[in-house]
């Protein structure tokens, strides 16, 4: 019965599940971004030399973070946004929360596949007069592409379903369907939010999968 009754919804009231799917893709795009671009640069950062420390630190704050419930760091972030007179509601906590989450696979896989580089290709590297820049661009990161978008799909996961708690605090998306069908009893629209979260994930896996192929150097594909 509940099955059917999220087939009639889903047929009557299409704008409301487009709606939800599009504000839920649009919070995982710009959060999934914000955390790509952070993790890399900051897992590149302390992978070099002489920032052992720094790595060691920065991975551990990564680690409690993940350790923190969502529900529990979404309060922590209202009362610091609060704190700053900033918005409390809606998607800047939402997007803050969903980049801290998706740290840690980024960071770790970015640093610990630099870190994993042979080092007689980077000592032949060197021997063709490569610089730092170039040893990085051409040598490491090209080897380190599958490790590190590993880290990113999984990541990029992560923000889609945690992102379904974010309704809770304003920022829309299929979490949107389920927090009222838990409310009101509705079980098609806890199906139909269900349903579609896992969805978008798996879509997204797929996609991710096809970019990191085709990232990858043709060498590594073979090997």
């Amino acid at each position: 019965m509940a099955l059917i009754n999220a087939w009639h919804f889903l047929v009557n009231y299409p704008e409301k599940v487009a709606a939800a799917t599009g504000e839920h893709i649009l919070l995982t795009l710009i959060a999934a971004a914000i955390a790509v671009s952070m993790g890399v640069a900051l897992g590149i950062y302390i992978s070099g030399k002489g920032r052992e420390e720094i790595a060691a630190t920065v991975l551990y704050v990564a680690d409690i973070a993940m350790t923190v419930p969502s529900m529990a760091l979404f309060g922590l972030l209202m009362l610091i946004l609060a704190a700053m007179t900033l918005p409390t509601l809606g998607l800047l906590p939402a997007i803050i929360a969903l980049v801290i989450y998706g740290q840690l696979p980024i960071l770790r896989n970015t640093y610990t596949a630099i870190q994993a580089v042979d080092p007689a290709m980077i000592e032949a590297a060197k021997a063709m007069g490569m610089n730092n820049r170039q040893l990085l661009t051409k040598v490491e990161l090209p080897l380190a592409i599958p490790v590190i978008m590993a880290g990113v799909r999984t990541a990029v996961v992560l923000i889609i379903s945690i992102a379904t708690i974010a309704a809770l605090f304003g920022a829309g998306g299929l979490g949107g369907l389920i927090f009222r069908g838990i409310n009101n009893g509705r079980m098609d629209l806890i199906i139909i939010g269900a349903v579609g979260v896992s969805i978008l994930a798996l879509l997204t896996d797929f996609f991710m999968s096809r970019v990191e192929r085709w990232v990858t150097p043709k060498g590594l594909k073979q090997r």
